[in-house]
C-alpha cells in the first residue's frame, strides 16, 4: 500500500521464502518492492546481543547494512528493540559527539505531540547524557515536526528548580546552560497539556510514560465501546458526537504516531510497537522517510559538539 499509494521504494527484509509465502496471497506486488533475503530470525525474548554473536544474518542487521551502505534511506523495524539499538550502533555507528543513542517517542497531546526521550534505550543516564537527548530531541521537533524554537522540559517531581534530588538538581544546572529553550523541570501531566515540546528522562522514567499512556489511550477507547453498547441512548448520543471521537481515537492511537526514531546512531533508524498494525507500519515508514529527508542527522553533528560542550565548561 504505502509502495502503490506514495511511490516509495520498499525493502521487505527477512527470510525470503517465508515472505514470498505471505505476499502469495496477493494478486500483483508493486514494482518497487523488493525482497532482501535475511535468514536469522531474532526473537522478542532474544537477547539484544545475539545480532552480534549468534544471529549475525537477521533483518535488522541487514536493514542496518542497507542504510549504511547508502542503499535504503532508512530502516524500520518492529521486532527487539534493545536488539534494533545494538545492530543500529554497531552496524551504523554513532553520529560525532554523542555517546548513547536515544529512543525518542511522540505522545499525543490536545493540539499536537510532545516528543519523551529517552524511552527505554539507557535506563540510567548521567546529565552528560540527558543534555545530548535535549538538544538531539530539540533538532529533531524542529526540522522533522516543523515546531520553531521548541520547549524543553526536564522531567522530575516537581516544577520547582530544587525538586528532584541532586542528579536532577545537576542535569537542570546543565541544560540551563544547553543553548536550547529549556523551561526548567516538568511533571507527568505536562507530557499531554501543550506547554513543553520535548521532555528528557532517563529510559526507565521514559518507559513507564510511553507504556502508561498507551494503557490509558486503550482504556479510553474501550471506555468509549463499552458505554456505546450499554444502551440505545448512549449509542444514539457517541453517534451524534461521531466525528469528536474519531479525532480522540485518532490522538490516543500510537499507531497515528508510527514508531519512535533512535536519535543518535549515524542513520535514520525507526523502531515500532512490537504490536504494529499494518496502519502502524504505514506511518513508521512515513516517520522514516520524513527522518531521513530533514537533514537532522548533519545537523546534530555540526551542532552538538559545541552546544555540549559550551553547557559542560560552564558547568
Amino acid at each position: 500500500e504505502v509502495v502503490q499509494n506514495t511511490g516509495t521504494p520498499v525493502f521487505l527484509v527477512g527470510p525470503a521464502k517465508q515472505i514470498r509465502h505471505e505476499l502469495g496471497r496477493f494478486r500483483a506486488l508493486p514494482s518497487g518492492l523488493e525482497i532482501v533475503d535475511a535468514p536469522d530470525v531474532v526473537t522478542m525474548e532474544d537477547s539484544p546481543m545475539v545480532v552480534l554473536r549468534g544471529k549475525r544474518r537477521s533483518s535488522l542487521t541487514v536493514c542496518a547494512e542497507l542504510v549504511r551502505d547508502g542503499q535504503a534511506a532508512a530502516m524500520v523495524t518492529a521486532g527487539n528493540t534493545g536488539a534494533a539499538w545494538v545492530a543500529a550502533k554497531s552496524v551504523l555507528g554513532m553520529i560525532e559527539g554523542v555517546e548513547r543513542p536515544a529512543l525518542a517517542a511522540n505522545l499525543p497531546r490536545m493540539d499536537g505531540s510532545t516528543l519523551v526521550l529517552d524511552v527505554g534505550a539507557n535506563v540510567q543516564c548521567r546529565p552528560r547524557h540527558l543534555l545530548q537527548f535535549a538538544v538531539m530531541g530539540s533538532l529533531y521537533v524542529e526540522n522533522v515536526l516543523g515546531i520553531e524554537d521548541p520547549r524543553v522540559g526536564l522531567m522530575s517531581m516537581g516544577e520547582e528548580e530544587g525538586k528532584g534530588g541532586r542528579r536532577i538538581r545537576e542535569i537542570h544546572e546543565v541544560l540551563e546552560r544547553a543553548g536550547v529553550h529549556f523551561v526548567g523541570n516538568v511533571e507527568g501531566r505536562h507530557v499531554f497539556t501543550g506547554e513543553v515540546d520535548v521532555i528528557v528522562c532517563d529510559g526507565f522514567t521514559g518507559n513507564v510514560i510511553l507504556k502508561v499512556s498507551e494503557g490509558l489511550g486503550e482504556m479510553i477507547l474501550n471506555a468509549l465501546s463499552e458505554e456505546a453498547g450499554r444502551s440505545a441512548m448512549h449509542g444514539i448520543g457517541l453517534l451524534m458526537a461521531k466525528g469528536a471521537f474519531v479525532n480522540l481515537r485518532r490522538k490516543v492511537d500510537y499507531a497515528e504516531y508510527g514508531g519512535a526514531p533512535l536519535l543518535g546512531v549515524d542513520g535514520a533508524c525507526i523502531v515500532g510497537h512490537g504490536r504494529s498494525t499494518a496502519k502502524a507500519i504505514r506511518n513508521a515508514i512515513r516517520v522514516a522517510s520524513q527522518y531521513a529527508a530533514s537533514g537532522t542527522i548533519e545537523k546534530i553533528a555540526a551542532t552538538l559538539p559545541t552546544m555540549t560542550s559550551a553547557a559542560e565548561e560552564n558547568h
